[in-house]
């Protein structure tokens, strides 16, 4: 089991995430903090896998935990969930090694996503001796923004269509939907979303919702 720390000053928002979490299977959670030193404490005597950190919070923004967590020797892998959608954020995120940047609000689907990536990841077995093939794919499976398509794809996914998808993404003006990228690259409407999907959990594109008049609003998507 992989075992989470929920990180958020909102304790509704705390109980849903862990909702969501404990939904998927092989996540548990052991621990809810809503404040960076109570987040700090549990890290210690916890010891999760992994804490879903809002950057938001009280008394630290959530990054400072971070440094605070590897300068205190702590190696636990962080997600965060947040509503900070600027750049900064991001780029210090990704500096920090975070395992990906998740914006508030979403859906149970897009932490699925995310945590069945991260599960796949951790799963995989590098072995002592490394060829540099298999060093140069371990280095990429964790690149950050802007780097092209992960080489480890989830399973279903090929590195060709993803290649094609992150193309379509590129070479948008702005955003575009799953049905307009199925059009660029020829598949199914459903294939195009989980190839988005996969570039918004791994911090490679980010998704905005389209409301309309009536209806649900629309996903649109586009490069960090």
């Amino acid at each position: 089991m992989t075992r989470v720390l929920v990180v958020d000053d909102d304790f509704m928002v705390a109980r849903i995430h862990r909702g969501f979490v404990e939904r998927v299977d092989g996540f548990e959670v052991v621990g809810t903090a809503r404040t960076g030193a109570e987040a700090l404490d549990l890290v210690g005597s916890l010891r999760p896998d992994l804490v879903l950190l809002d950057l938001y919070l009280p008394d630290a923004f959530g990054l400072d935990v971070v440094t605070r967590l590897r300068a205190a020797g702590e190696t636990c892998d962080v997600l965060v969930i947040t509503a900070a959608k600027e750049a900064d954020a991001v780029r210090a995120a990704v500096r920090q090694g975070v395992v990906g940047y998740l914006l508030k609000p979403f859906a149970y689907a897009d932490l699925e996503q995310r945590l069945l990536t991260y599960a796949a990841e951790r799963a995989r077995d590098l072995g002592d001796d490394l060829t540099q093939a298999e060093i140069d794919a371990a280095f990429t499976s964790a690149q950050p923004v802007g780097r092209g398509p992960v080489a480890v794809l989830p399973k279903g996914l090929s590195a060709e269509t993803a290649e094609s998808v992150e193309g379509a993404l590129r070479a948008a003006d702005e955003t575009l939907s799953a049905t307009e990228c199925a059009e660029v690259v020829g598949i199914s409407r459903v294939s195009a979303r989980r190839y988005l999907e996969h570039f918004v959990s791994t911090g490679q594109a980010e998704v905005k919702l389209r409301y309309g008049s009536t209806g649900r609003p629309e996903r649109r998507y586009g490069r960090l």
